[in-house]
């Protein structure tokens, strides 16, 4: 067969997008503004949240998050083994201690008992993973956090208000998902979103967050502000405004915010971004039907409880080992098709094994790493790469298997 060139995830900008950001750049307005706005506007709108707070990235989302509820050394803060280092890093930059847990067998999802065990007087925050577009059982671990509530001790009036380990959603990978009716920003007391390059919806660089919980919504959205703006009591768009150069600095906080032209970008990726779901499912069921039968197992996107957002086409390859896999990906990329792993679980990387942790510790996590490789999804793709993709995939295995 002809060779193809199949890209891994291309971020789906259109001319609407590129117009939006010429008037942008025309406009004089290029940092927060009023684009940033009504992006924060329209996007809680689509989640159906009061308010959604625009940032320059998911990772500072989440580490402002854990800053605003005042956690910081002396703290510990449960997550997954199995995940990206954002998930993790941002309690190391707060300087609370990080807890990681293994995933359930045979799933992406943290091991539940592992998290009740996990929780004690100094645990603050549990933050969930929704990996490749599924969400989390939000339910059963807020039930979790509610159970273990007798051994929660707050350190100020925010942790107080909530009265439990505050549960967070690493959603960089689930905007657009549902599960057991909850649409992904309204399952947890926080959720934040991530708008990198490679993500279903792209503001090139971004992110944003959104809440569902007992503390004050607006308060909330000022706390964001005020932390990703230097701590500064008035943005530039409110500085601009005739005679209002005067303002104050609340705290020393730090610089992430959203710019317009991100969010120009954004304003045009949400227009279309059911569109975009839908084409996802339509080629994740193609490569579902390509694929069954051949031995080859792939995660369930579409089931009774909840629909994915498909961000990720994941993989796993029968009594294969790491070094197969990693063979198996070379030769896809020689026939032009670009895969990746995800992911390597944390205990496996220099940082986290400095920290103390080592990989037999999380067994269930390992394999779903060690046979897992990720196929090309994105919205450029068309049917017939799909099943250029999955013929490919197929020969290579069995060339394998036939050489082992």
């Amino acid at each position: 067969m002809p060779m193809k060139q199949v890209p891994f995830s291309p971020p789906d900008i259109r001319e609407e997008e590129i117009e939006e950001v010429i008037d942008t750049l025309k406009s004089g307005w290029i940092t927060t503004g009023p684009k940033t706005k009504k992006f924060e506007k329209k996007l809680a709108e689509y989640i159906g949240v009061d308010r959604a707070a625009c940032l320059n990235s998911a990772t500072a989302g989440m580490e402002l998050t854990l800053r605003i509820l005042g956690i910081g050394p002396g703290d510990e803060v449960i997550t997954s083994a199995y995940t990206y280092t954002a998930s993790a890093s941002v309690i190391s930059h707060v300087g609370a201690k990080v807890i990681l847990v293994d995933t359930q067998e045979d799933s992406i999802e943290m091991d539940h008992e592992q998290v009740k065990n996990a929780i004690n007087e100094n645990t603050k925050a549990i933050i969930a993973v929704d990996v490749a577009g599924r969400m989390c059982d939000y339910q059963s671990l807020k039930e979790i956090a509610e159970e273990k509530s007798y051994e929660f001790k707050s350190e100020n009036d925010v942790q107080a208000k909530l009265g439990r380990v505050a549960l967070i959603a690493d959603a960089a990978h689930s905007l657009g998902a549902s599960r057991c009716g909850l649409s992904s920003g309204k399952a947890s007391d926080f959720t934040v979103f991530s708008f990198h390059a490679v993500k279903n919806l792209t503001t090139g660089e971004g992110g944003a967050v959104v809440w569902n919980c007992s503390l004050d919504s607006e308060w909330l959205y000022n706390q964001y502000m005020l932390y990703s703006l230097h701590g500064q009591s008035k943005d530039a768009f409110s500085k601009n405004q005739k005679g209002a150069w005067e303002y104050d600095i609340i705290l020393p906080a730090y610089k992430c915010n959203m710019t317009d032209i991100t969010a120009s970008i954004g304003l045009h990726q949400l227009n279309r971004y059911n569109e975009m779901l839908t084409l996802r499912q339509e080629l994740i069921e193609h490569y579902n039907s390509s694929l069954e039968g051949t031995g080859i197992n792939f995660l369930d996107h579409y089931v009774s409880d909840h629909k994915s957002s498909g961000h990720l086409y994941i993989t796993y390859v029968t009594g294969i080992n790491e070094i197969e896999r990693n063979t198996i990906i070379r030769e896809l990329a020689e026939k032009g098709i670009s895969a990746n792993v995800h992911y390597k679980p944390l205990p496996m990387l220099t940082a986290y094994k400095n920290m103390g942790y080592d990989i037999k510790d999380f067994p269930n996590a390992y394999h779903n790493y060690a046979n897992e490789i990720t196929l090309p999804l994105h919205t450029f793709l068309t049917k017939d790469d799909v099943e250029y993709v999955c013929e490919n995939y197929i020969e290579v295995i069995e060339r394998l298997y036939q050489n082992v």
